[in-house]
């Protein structure tokens, strides 16, 4: 079936194609009737007029697509943020493309090359460990690009954070102010400065603390995650102690956490208190409305389309990183 077009439209409308051009692009300085401009629309759009995208980023240089690369297209956590950056994007008037690293450099590496062949106009990017040499080639080949939840040291590229650090803090002194016999963080052994930055802001918390209280840490690696957490979780559970916060550092830890106390019918907070950082639909699934610690989603999207969006535009305007602020939403997960 042959692609209508705008010299079809001009023909039938008895108008020049750049005419139908003007009024299809909504091109300001051509001094068109209101009525023509009507005419040409209904025309368009009675004969289902679709704009050929390709022939349309040949001459403009732009394809109007972007990249997003997530480290897990299945944690709740990123396939959030991604609908929340799709829907920012379409406002912009461009399409997503998703891909998932899976936590992989050479697989991170293969989405950049792969993207820069479907020419997206820019990419956003959450990094992997071992992907400083790709960040830093899209930095030399100027492509406009902006890391999003996570970066990596020693790069130029902008990104949108959260203050990881200070809400950590802020979430260890308030299990402090309730004066646990003992506070235990489960978080992941990990070189990714974000992660490294909510352990920081626990250390802190401690250090810094008067109180008198014994910590522990359970720290997984990103492979069986579910299995080392309730490994952990069952050792310390095993020592018959009581009065104890957990504090895990990711909803993924904190799902599978949960889900060891609830199969052990460990009881929240009788006899143990959480607190999670991000949110998940899952917790809705425990009997104890959990504490956690909740990300700006919107704003973060926000944020980084509207940072990408100018960088497309002019790239010697690079932004600077931006942090945002987060908050803890109360539940009864903490005695």
């Amino acid at each position: 079936m042959k692609r209508t077009s705008i010299k079809d439209i001009a023909q039938i409308a008895h108008v020049s194609v750049a005419t139908v051009s003007y009024v299809l692009n909504n091109k300001e300085g051509q001094k068109i009737s209101e009525a023509t401009k009507e005419k040409i629309l209904k025309i368009a759009e009675s004969i289902n007029y679709k704009p050929n995208k390709i022939a349309k980023s040949l001459k403009t240089n732009k394809t109007k697509l972007l990249g997003l690369i997530v480290a897990d297209i299945s944690n709740e956590f990123y396939s959030t943020l991604a609908r929340k950056l799709e829907n920012k994007a379409l406002k912009k008037g461009y399409t997503l493309i998703i891909g998932s690293s899976d936590e992989n450099a050479e697989k991170f590496q293969m989405l950049i090359e792969l993207f820069s062949q479907q020419q997206v106009d820019g990419l956003i990017i959450a990094p992997v460990a071992g992907s400083e040499a790709a960040l830093n080639q899209l930095i030399k080949e100027e492509y406009p690009a902006v890391m999003i939840d996570r970066y990596i040291n020693n790069t130029k590229i902008p990104a949108v954070l959260i203050n990881n650090k200070e809400i950590s803090e802020e979430a260890t002194q308030r299990l402090l102010d309730k004066d646990f016999d003992k506070i235990v963080y489960i978080g992941y052994q990990t070189t990714m400065p974000h992660l490294l930055d909510r352990e920081k802001g626990f250390d802190s918390a401690i250090l810094n603390s008067e109180k008198s209280v014994k910590t522990e840490k359970i720290l997984v690696g990103i492979e069986n995650t579910s299995d080392e957490v309730k490994n952990g979780i069952k050792n310390l559970l095993d020592k018959k102690i009581s009065n104890t916060a957990l504090f895990f550092s990711s909803n993924k830890l904190a799902v599978a956490g949960l889900k060891y106390l609830l199969i052990n019918n460990i009881k929240v907070p009788e006899e143990v208190s959480v607190i999670a950082f991000d949110e998940t639909e899952a917790y809705n699934l425990f009997p104890t409305e959990i504490t956690y610690i909740k990300q700006p989603l919107e704003e973060m999207a926000d944020e980084t389309i509207t940072i990408l969006d100018h960088l497309i535009t002019d790239y010697k305007s690079l932004e600077k990183t931006k942090i945002l602020s987060t908050q803890i939403i109360e539940g009864k997960s903490i005695k």
